[in-house]
């Protein structure tokens, strides 16, 4: 028992920071830069697509089904893949390893974000919308004063399970040897050779105690600062 303690205990620095010392952060910190990189993206990309299909109909919001239906429908780690390979292409430079996966767990999870706040914005009363329209608001108007807000504050529960799953999502990272928490670990157990156990469940109960305070630290901002007071 103290040995499965002791491999963790003596790589703790490495499996939280990588060598971020050295200028090259990995471990739980890559993995959180990753999510809040990628969510910086994604997030308003996708609301931003959602407000498009919602304000432009017929063919504008049927190319934008197709291409979040696509998305959707293919495995992130092949997303990944085609990024990694794609992007010094089309750049003509090679990205670090973990810019190439943040724009592809964004591009992947704007996706979603688009339906759930579309969703959200379809949910709303329609009479909201004739109201504000005989009073001589014109459609863009209604949408970002009106509707938007309404919409986006619906729709935080779809998009705390969102943010928790593109945290999660990081660990695919390792395919392309990204050192985010799960490609360190791997490291770790590679070099030692021993108690492969305990390092992946100290990296699981590190994921598990990650996305519960994400959760937690959401939900507290969202009753201090959306919710109705008395």
């Amino acid at each position: 028992m103290i040995a499965n303690i002791k491999v963790i205990t003596d790589n703790l620095s490495y499996l939280l920071l990588g060598r971020a010392l050295q200028g090259e952060p990995g471990g739980v910190l890559l993995s959180l830069l990753m999510t809040l990189g990628a969510a910086a993206l994604a997030f308003p990309g996708g609301v931003i697509l959602a407000c498009c299909a919602w304000r432009f109909q017929g063919w504008p919001r049927r190319v934008l089904f197709v291409w979040a239906e696509l998305i959707r429908g293919i495995p992130l780690i092949f997303v990944i893949f085609w990024m990694w390979f794609l992007l010094p292409w089309l750049t003509g430079t090679d990205l670090p390893g973990a810019v190439t996966v943040t724009l592809a767990l964004a591009w992947f999870t704007s996706a979603s974000v688009m339906y759930s706040t579309l969703a959200a914005l379809n949910a709303l009363p329609k009479g909201q919308y004739e109201a504000a329209l005989s009073s001589g608001f014109v459609s863009a108007h209604i949408l970002r004063l009106i509707l938007l807000p309404q919409a986006l504050r619906n729709a935080i529960p779809s998009f705390i399970g969102l943010l928790i799953a593109l945290l999660k999502d990081t660990s695919l990272a390792f395919i392309v040897n990204v050192p985010e928490l799960t490609t360190v670990a791997g490291q770790v157990n590679n070099r030692v050779q021993v108690y492969p156990a305990a390092l992946f469940i100290f990296t699981g109960l590190v994921y598990y105690l990650l996305c519960s305070l994400l959760e937690l630290g959401v939900k507290r901002w969202q009753r201090r600062h959306l919710l109705p007071t008395n």
